[in-house]
């Protein structure tokens, strides 16, 4: 490993969360430089709002309004998306302190600007001026959507609610960041240390391996006498659950599970129905009937009542499918176990005698697979496809770290030709994207592997949106996080088909936001209608399947060889297997998400929120054995944020629709075309909010969606 010590230090920063350079200095980030970097990035942006407010609106123009309200809060946004980036990835007492010190005070500047009262009155003097009305394109959708904005934000509000209506805001932004912190800190509360070897029968050796390493890393067993540790991170956690012989193994880790939330000291039950409760007042004070009203308006769905239609259509639709399908799983078990198919499943039994059941019947383990998904396979084959379809060229930085503990700088990946790019830890890696003409369209970060520091899931953020100059574009900047499975031993990190899956995903929202090519920064990128928002994401799972896109990453660690055909079969074979079951899950969380925000936000805080949730996902899911308390108390698209997923979670299937249907063109013109793929990246990649996501569509595929295409691709269509 080559050393940085000795290298000159630059001095330290004035107001590092301040710094406009674009590759960001990391270890300069102090949680201490929070309050005084903010405070004043406060200050800068309420200066700007004041004087665009003091202007006399006969005067004011959109460029001096709506076009500088642009621009007003970037620096404090961008400052607060680091402060808030850090408690994700470096999540610790000092940043946690530091970071709920200060949200009251953004939010509060936040919700601010639109009950301005002079600057709303500026506002809309501008827009009915002649001239703005004149404004065609993006210039008007910025026109409409800044309105839009002001008044769904409380800007109409009687000065009798105004203050409500702040408070309100203030209270949601403190409530969901506490939901968050305790699903991490009771996630992070739990570990199961195994003793016995013989518990661990039927797990995977890359499993073992990474319990193993995990329990000496934090003092349990020695080489000779091994111990194994087991987390509730996914890639502790879900091999366990999938294949663990040893039921009352799966039993404690499952009921390690549920525990996500639900500790005494990390306990979200209220949180669920006072976050619930203030959306419901937010939408009222605003003469909403409810949040979805409130939120769907601007979306593709427009209406919480088309949204549940839509996921009850669904349901209906696969029902049948799913009902056949837990119901041959209990007699699959009982075939096996000497019971009776009437015997409901225990919940930690699901997913060990699903893939019993899929071994049993396709002779597929998806084990098989992992030695051909070396994650550094993975992301060169995924840059390799990109740079074919989209006419980029992907070029990884080497990287420096610097340890907190010591303050050595010391290189986080091998050295290259080019200076290197600081990272916030050492296993995150850095990459340019550049056009076919060699300009520099943006830069990300890629940190995969779990921390206790770390949040949960999979995720892509922009840390800075570009936008025209002098020069051109300037580039926008990003990243894509997970918590995939680690190396173990001397095994690069193997990856299971479904961690390949989720990193073309967040790739493909990152490739949303880094080829944006919309003039104004709001409208650009991942900014549009949430329920077109996972297209460019839900798409890019397409080509984890198809062999020729394959046989680009696909190869085995040791050999290089390609997947197998008759593995490669088996695989296709057993794509669709228990669709039904995995479509209704996704239905369920999207029907749970509607029904409490638009039935119950007035009485979920009074009522046994288990009994509820059971009732309103009456036919949506599976009875068990021993009951499954909700996912409610860990449900992070729709608590962790002020807004998230919150009456949006049916998003993914009908993004999933989208997608379905526009794959179809690459499989008829060819999945690899670079032609298709720079349609798709001009009709939909480049163009941001830049215009109705209908319009969008059509102008790639040229018709409106097919309804039944995600149902055909997923072999359901003939059930139903």
């Amino acid at each position: 490993m080559h050393l940085l010590i000795g290298m000159s230090q630059p001095e330290p920063l004035p107001h590092p969360f301040l710094d406009p350079t674009f590759h960001v200095s990391w270890s300069s980030l102090d949680p201490a430089a929070i309050e005084g970097d903010i405070t004043l990035a406060l200050a800068n942006a309420q200066e700007r709002i004041d004087a665009i407010a003091n202007q006399d609106p006969a005067v004011a123009t959109y460029a001096t309004t709506i076009l500088a309200l642009e621009d007003a809060a970037e620096e404090l946004y961008r400052a607060w998306g680091f402060a808030d980036h850090l408690t994700s990835v470096c999540e610790g007492p000092a940043i946690r302190a530091a970071f709920n010190a200060m949200l009251p005070k953004v939010t509060e500047f936040s919700t601010r600007i639109y009950l301005n009262e002079k600057l709303w009155l500026v506002v809309k003097a501008v827009a009915e001026q002649p001239a703005t009305k004149a404004l065609t394109g993006i210039h008007q959708r910025l026109v409409e959507d800044t309105l839009r904005s002001f008044v769904d934000h409380g800007a109409d509000l009687h000065a009798d609610r105004r203050a409500e209506f702040e408070a309100i805001s203030c209270e949601l932004s403190s409530l969901t960041q506490k939901y968050s912190e305790n699903v991490l800190d009771s996630t992070n509360a739990w570990e199961l240390i195994v003793n016995d070897e013989a518990e661990l029968a039927g797990l995977p050796e890359s499993a073992r391996e990474g319990a193993r390493e995990n329990a000496l890393a934090k003092g349990h067993g020695t080489e000779e006498a091994p111990k194994w540790r087991f987390t509730l991170h996914s890639p502790s956690a879900f091999p366990v659950m999938q294949y663990a012989d040893c039921e009352s193994l799966r039993r404690k880790v499952w009921e390690g599970s549920t525990t996500i939330g639900r500790t005494e000291a990390n306990d979200n039950t209220p949180l669920v129905g006072k976050i619930l409760r203030l959306r419901q007042r937010k939408a009222e004070l605003l003469d909403r009937k409810d949040y979805a009203e409130l939120t769907l308006a601007p979306r593709m769905v427009k209406s919480g009542t088309a949204a549940l239609e839509f996921v009850e259509t669904l349901h209906d639709k696969v029902k049948g499918a799913f009902q056949q399908e837990v119901a041959e799983l209990q007699a699959f078990k009982a075939e096996h176990t000497g019971g009776s198919a009437e015997d409901l499943l225990q919940p930690w039994d699901a997913s060990y005698w699903a893939e019993k059941r899929r071994q049993a019947e396709f002779d597929f383990d998806e084990e098989e697979l992992r030695p051909y998904f070396p994650l550094h396979n993975v992301i060169d084959g995924l840059f390799a496809l990109t740079e074919r379809l989209f006419g980029v060229t992907i070029v990884k930085r080497s990287t420096y770290y610097v340890n907190p503990e010591t303050g050595a700088e010391q290189h986080a990946d091998e050295p290259g030709d080019m200076e290197p790019v600081e990272v916030w830890h050492s296993d995150v890696r850095f990459y340019d994207l550049l056009d076919d003409d060699g300009t520099h369209l943006g830069s990300f970060y890629a940190d995969w592997f779990p921390r206790e520091s770390k949040r949960a899931g999979a995720w892509m953020n922009a840390l800075r949106t570009g936008g025209p100059r002098k020069n051109g574009f300037a580039p926008h900047l990003g990243l894509m996080a997970g918590n995939m499975s680690k190396p173990t031993g001397n095994k690069p990190a193997l990856m299971t088909h479904r961690e390949v899956e989720t990193i073309f995903h967040e790739f493909g929202h990152l490739l949303h936001h880094l080829l944006g090519r919309v003039e104004i920064r709001s409208l650009n990128g991942t900014n549009v209608a949430w329920d077109f928002v996972e297209l460019p994401s839900q798409i890019m799972e397409n080509w984890c399947w198809e062999r020729n896109a394959l046989d680009l990453f696909a190869r085995h660690y040791a050999d290089g060889d390609v997947i197998p055909d008759e593995l490669y079969d088996k695989m296709m074979a057993a794509r669709n297997y228990m669709q039904g079951a995995a479509t209704m899950r996704q239905l369920a969380f999207g029907k749970l998400d509607l029904e409490l925000h638009i039935k119950h936000a007035k009485d979920a805080a009074d009522q046994d929120l288990d009994a509820l949730i059971d009732e309103i996902l009456d036919g949506y899911t599976a009875q068990y054995a021993t009951k499954p308390p909700s996912i409610i108390r860990r449900f992070t698209h729709l608590f962790s944020d002020p807004v998230g997923y919150a009456c949006g979670y049916y998003s993914y299937k009908w993004a999933e629709v989208l997608e379905a249907d526009c794959f179809t063109r690459f499989q008829k013109e060819g999945v690899l075309n670079g032609e298709t793929g720079r349609a798709f990246r001009t009709a939909i990649l480049e163009k941001g909010d830049s215009e109705p996501p209908e319009k969008l569509f059509r102008d790639f595929l040229g018709r409106d969606p097919d309804a039944d295409a995600l149902l055909r691709r997923a072999g359901l269509l003939a059930k139903v």
